[in-house]
């Protein structure tokens, strides 16, 4: 039986580049924003009368950025802004705890697990609807329900969708040319469809429970329902293991009184919290089933600022104040902030635009005044070109482009297509993989500006870093697939899989990213020779929220973007069913190597793990990684404190450091 993996309504629209978690978004001018003279920010934390425009390349969709769909840097960079933490990273890319909002303790820890304790700040408030509500203990409840999957009562999406598309098939299915039922070509969009509509129908059910930013391998950790504690600010809870990147992990995600309230159609915000908190300790499945459909979508933004008000909440710095997307955003200083990183510029503006030039062009007009394109040679010497007016930031960055393949999408890299043979499977993807060429991609797109930039042959260590050679030594990427090619292995690898060539390829990538089309050309190139493969182009502008379904492409080609230096970050792109694992790749060992890292102290054997997680990686043929990005940031000269780091938020992390000086 042929079977295409499809998003459903619930799942549908935007996402990352996922980023997703770990990814760098592309897409996407204007309103003029000239600075207004500005003084200095007063000693009260008083935001300068002052006005900042920003040059960024994707537009923000959606608010909730813990969702299969909005785990985007364009969303993330944001909210940033907009809402509190427990925590961020500094200059020095040390995790700093955020006290004025909450505080954070182990309470103890034993050979079976942790106790752990989380409490916010009295001062800390949902600003932005009709009247401030506190954030308590509800958003904490809400957000080990939404992450952990222990109120879950389907496994996955893609559990409903199989299960569709099984029973579907019979009705659209004729028979083919070798006798076997099969979707024919003209009824497959109209077999998609009729897939989509009742599976959205289905998770959006009662008595269904998806939420669909399910973190099991950190969250569900936490096994049995946090305990409310400090009068309804905090809860405590267990991890059911030692786990040792416990600092990076509990947060506050979407308010919870704003679920409550539209999900189950509850007018008084204390109220709906209430019903959120009962819903979650008793399991009330009926409940649990609107809320968990409502933090799914109901976050999604349209093309202008949505008309409740209530759907783009801030706990922090900034109001979100107006919204065009594609266009432009603006954030507004919340006055009503009393934490302890207050707005210093009282508006900023982030306008969108694809074309990383006419960012260029704005900064040199002082039209934007602070702006991250992508690095190539040709926007470092156009800001460079620009003098003294300008101030330009180059150094590590903190994405690397990669190439994931689709293993579960009935397409040419998945068993399935040949009766489930995995080892045929295996060698169509080591054929393709053999092909890429690496060392060419980097000697013309990156060495030009960089020309110290070599390929990268680890998926979860920076080259230069401690642990890389060990990676490097253990995985044996360049060995498996050589960075000046192989076309004598790939081909011998399809003639041994017995497959008919050229087999078709679809990649999905980013048009509008200059250096990716050439990427993509690049890959062309090589791997049509001799005809062993067909590129398909399936790149799009709103890439990043195809790669949620794996049925519209088999390769992808992007940039995932570290938000942490967490030991087990990486996990979310690899273990089965993670949040970002878009080829949906799975490995019982791999699984179990992460489960171990969790709980792993011993930074040796920490590395002798990843070191195992990526021999098994390379070995499947998962995908291969191209080389590491430079981060390339230009502003304005008046605009003071400007001080990228390796990490996302990059440019933005501390934006309460920023003064404007006319």
């Amino acid at each position: 039986m042929k079977t295409r993996r499809l998003m459903t309504g619930v799942a549908a629209t935007a996402a990352t580049a996922l980023v997703l978690a770990a990814c760098n978004g592309a897409t996407a001018d204007d309103p003029d924003a000239d600075p207004v003279d500005t003084d200095d920010a007063d000693s009260t934390g008083e935001a300068q009368d002052s006005s900042v425009t920003i040059g960024w390349n994707q537009s923000f969709y959606e608010y909730n950025n813990d969702s299969r769909t909005g785990n985007a840097t364009a969303n993330a960079n944001i909210l940033y802004l907009m809402n509190e933490s427990f925590r961020y990273f500094d200059q020095d890319l040390e995790l700093q705890r955020n006290e004025g909002f909450g505080t954070f303790d182990m309470v103890s820890e034993t050979e079976e697990g942790m106790t752990m304790e989380f409490i916010l700040s009295d001062e800390a408030y949902w600003y932005g609807g009709p009247e401030p509500v506190e954030v308590d203990a509800a958003d904490l409840m809400l957000y080990w329900a939404a992450h952990s999957g222990h109120r879950n009562t389907l496994a996955d999406d893609d559990e409903v969708i199989a299960q569709v598309e099984a029973e579907l098939f019979d009705e659209y299915a004729q028979e083919g040319d070798d006798g076997e039922p099969e979707i024919p070509e003209e009824i497959q969009d109209d077999y998609d469809q009729a897939v989509q509509d009742e599976a959205a129908q289905r998770l959006d059910a009662e008595n269904e429970v998806f939420f669909n930013g399910t973190r099991a391998s950190t969250i569900g950790l936490i096994q049995d329902v946090p305990e409310i504690i400090a009068d309804g600010k905090g809860v405590t809870f267990d991890y059911s293991v030692p786990y040792v990147d416990w600092e990076y992990d509990f947060d506050v995600g979407v308010p919870a009184h704003v679920v409550g309230m539209r999900a189950l159609d509850i007018e008084d915000p204390q109220e709906a919290k209430d019903a959120v908190i009962a819903a979650i300790q008793d399991n009330d499945v009926e409940a649990l089933s609107s809320i968990a459909a409502f933090w799914n979508t109901g976050f999604q933004f349209g093309d202008t600022l949505p008309d409740d008000e209530l759907v783009y909440l801030s706990s922090g710095a900034y109001l979100m104040t107006e919204f065009q997307r594609d266009q432009y955003l603006t954030l507004t200083a919340n006055q009503d902030y009393t934490g302890d990183r207050p707005a210093a510029i009282q508006e900023i503006t982030v306008t969108i635009s694809g074309d990383p030039m006419s960012h260029i062009q704005a900064l040199q007009n002082q039209e934007v005044h602070l702006v991250q394109p992508q690095a190539t040679p040709d926007t470092l010497a156009a800001l460079e070109n620009l003098g003294d007016l300008v101030g330009v930031y180059t150094g590590d960055g903190p994405t690397y482009e990669h190439v994931t393949l689709a293993v579960d999408n009935g397409g040419p890299f998945d068993p399935e297509t040949y009766g489930g043979d995995a080892d045929t499977a295996r060698d169509v993807r080591n054929a393709f993989l053999n092909l890429i060429p690496r060392q060419e991609i980097v000697e013309t797109q990156v060495q030009p500006l960089y020309p110290e930039a070599e390929v990268r042959h680890s998926y979860t260590q920076v080259p230069g870093s401690p642990d890389y050679d060990q990676m490097v030594e253990t995985n044996q990427m360049p060995q498996t697939w050589p960075v000046e090619t192989d076309l004598d292995a790939a081909t011998e690898l399809l003639e041994n899989a017995g497959v008919q060539t050229p087999v078709p390829v679809r990649v999905m990538y980013d048009p509008n990213n200059a250096r990716r089309s050439n990427i993509y050309e690049l890959m062309r190139e090589s791997v049509e020779r001799e005809g062993l493969f067909e590129l398909v182009d399936v790149g799009d502008v709103n890439w990043g929220s195809l790669l949620t379904d794996s049925s519209l492409f088999d390769a992808s080609l992007f940039g995932w973007q570290s938000t942490s230096t967490a030991v087990g970050a990486s996990s979310a792109n690899y273990i089965t069913g993670g949040f970002n694992n878009i080829g949906e790749f799975s490995s019982e060992r791999v699984d179990e190597l992460f489960d171990e890292l969790s709980s792993e102290t011993d930074a040796a054997e920490q590395a002798n793990i990843l070191a195992e997680v990526e021999q098994i990686l390379v070995e499947e043929a998962f995908g291969t990684v191209l080389f590491q990005h430079e981060l390339i940031a230009g502003y304005d000269s008046r605009l003071q404190n400007i001080d990228p780091i390796p990490l996302a938020p990059t440019i933005f992390w501390n934006y309460w450091e920023w003064e404007f000086q006319d």
